[in-house]
């Protein structure tokens, strides 16, 4: 839920502190795992509490961009550390390398014990831009975001549900404008999960580092006609209490007042999108 870094502390106990990671699961399906942050950790373990130690686990992950709090849990999801298990991961393209070749720069010795391709499990990275990726009964829709870097955006679509993912967006400066394609990953979505890190004045100090006030996010929800709104990627600088008052700011908004609801992402927090 966290962006930038995770974080510890008493003042994080309801918001939780482990980076981006979100699991989106689609019947008895394996789930669709979104970036690879610290929550990979608690994730792994949830899997292997589902399947039991014997089954390995097989599961499909898009990767929005290779920032450390994105990729920080890659090594720690022990499913990937025992025989037969499986990741594949779809994430964007690079200069200088391939998306394994930039990924093994960094998952080595001395910055980590072993490498990816030393661990038991097999993990095989996949470039993507503009694309559909079908998983399961889902199809995965992938579009470049605005970022700091080249950044994927994620919409998840399965029956007649959507789910949206832009977890690093840079808003524009007068947050008013909304890129194309992100109108097009959470168009009429069930659910837009959408990078909320800053305060109006924390953007004003921080114009260029990427990222989208908690008013902008309501604003691209309203814009594309979704229903719900999570806000993620919470600044490591804001407590419980700051993500509270935030909240409450965003509820108070005109988009947020054409939204059917409006919400603060969470460790833990689960969300129903099936239509009865």
């Amino acid at each position: 839920m966290r962006g930038s870094c995770p974080c510890s502390g008493e003042q994080y106990v309801r918001y939780g502190g482990n980076t981006a990671c979100v699991a989106v699961e689609i019947g008895d399906e394996p789930p669709i795992i979104l970036d690879l942050g610290t929550g990979l950790r608690p994730l792994g373990h949830a899997l292997e509490d589902r399947y039991g130690l014997g089954h390995p686990v097989e599961v499909t992950a898009f990767l929005t961009h290779l920032h450390w709090d994105h990729i920080i849990g890659l090594p720690f999801c022990t499913p990937m550390l025992r025989e037969g298990g499986r990741m594949d991961v779809f994430g964007p393209p690079q200069d200088g390398g391939s998306l394994h070749d930039i990924i093994d720069r960094v998952v080595k010795p001395p910055f980590f014990p072993v490498q990816v391709k030393e661990l038991q499990g097999k993990i095989e990275f996949y470039e993507v831009t503009d694309d559909v990726i079908p998983v399961g009964s889902a199809k995965v829709l992938v579009r470049q975001v605005p970022h700091v870097g080249t950044t994927l955006g994620f919409r998840i679509e399965a029956g007649d549900a959507a789910v949206a993912f832009v977890s690093d967006h840079q808003a524009p400066d007068d947050r008013s404008q909304v890129d194309a394609a992100v109108l097009e990953l959470c168009d009429g979505a069930d659910l837009v999960i959408h990078d909320a890190q800053y305060t109006e004045e924390e953007y004003r100090a921080k114009a260029t580092w990427g990222h989208s006030t908690v008013g902008y996010a309501a604003h691209v929800a309203a814009e594309a006609g979704a229903r719900q709104l999570a806000l993620f990627h919470h600044d490591p600088r804001h407590t419980d209490d700051d993500i509270d008052r935030l909240l409450a700011e965003a509820q108070a908004t005109d988009d947020a007042r054409r939204l059917d609801g409006v919400l603060a992402a969470r460790e833990g927090l689960t969300i129903d999108l099936g239509r009865s």
